[in-house]
């Protein structure tokens, strides 16, 4: 008998000990488990690529950075604004057509959306990125580099070479358009760029 509650007490304390251990480890796996940070998709900023993105040479004024905007991600992107030290200004445009029959370019001020898994071209005569005021010439061959901001706050940076081009015979349609219209005039006759 006495042996029996030897055997029955060591048992016990054995039991009692590795619960104690296991409740140890629990405690530990759940507050882990709190502390671990949430996953979610990636920012916007990082699920964008630029394919085949080029800005027109011009010697001063006004110029447009081109290409392919490619959404690698599962979510919907906005682009909100653009920069680059080649302009002191910089606006997200698409071209339309007005009540007189012309091709405007106006700013888009809700921004550019690119759909999960799709892309969004900048192309003349369609949406672009304008260089409205350049810092310095653009030469054929030069690199520009460009900041594209989206809704999250997010940004993707990107550099492409800049070619000759003459194209897309649009007027500006803006606060200071008369100012834009002459300036483009000669800069953006129809045509096309060369490598």
């Amino acid at each position: 008998m006495k042996g029996t509650r030897m055997y029955t007490r060591t048992t016990q304390n054995s039991l009692l000990a590795l619960t104690a251990v296991a409740l140890v480890a629990l405690t530990r796996c759940s507050t882990a488990a709190s502390n671990a940070p949430e996953t979610s998709a990636p920012a916007a900023g990082e699920a964008v690529v630029m394919e085949d993105g080029w800005v027109k040479a011009a010697d001063s004024g006004m110029s447009a950075a081109f290409g392919e905007l490619e959404n690698t991600g599962s979510d919907d992107v906005t682009i909100v604004s653009a920069s680059t030290e080649a302009s002191s200004a910089l606006e997200l445009h698409e071209t339309i057509e007005n009540e007189a029959g012309e091709m405007i370019m106006r700013e888009k001020t809700d921004g550019f959306t690119i759909e999960a898994g799709d892309s969004l071209s900048l192309e003349p005569g369609g949406n672009h990125l304008m260089l409205m005021d350049l810092t310095d010439p653009i030469a054929a061959g030069d690199e520009i580099t460009f900041t594209l901001t989206f809704s999250d706050e997010s940004t993707y940076e990107f550099t492409v070479p800049a070619k000759d081009y003459a194209g897309a015979n649009e007027n500006y349609e803006g606060d200071d358009a008369g100012e834009h219209d002459m300036e483009m005039s000669g800069d953006m006759e129809m045509g096309g760029h060369s490598e």
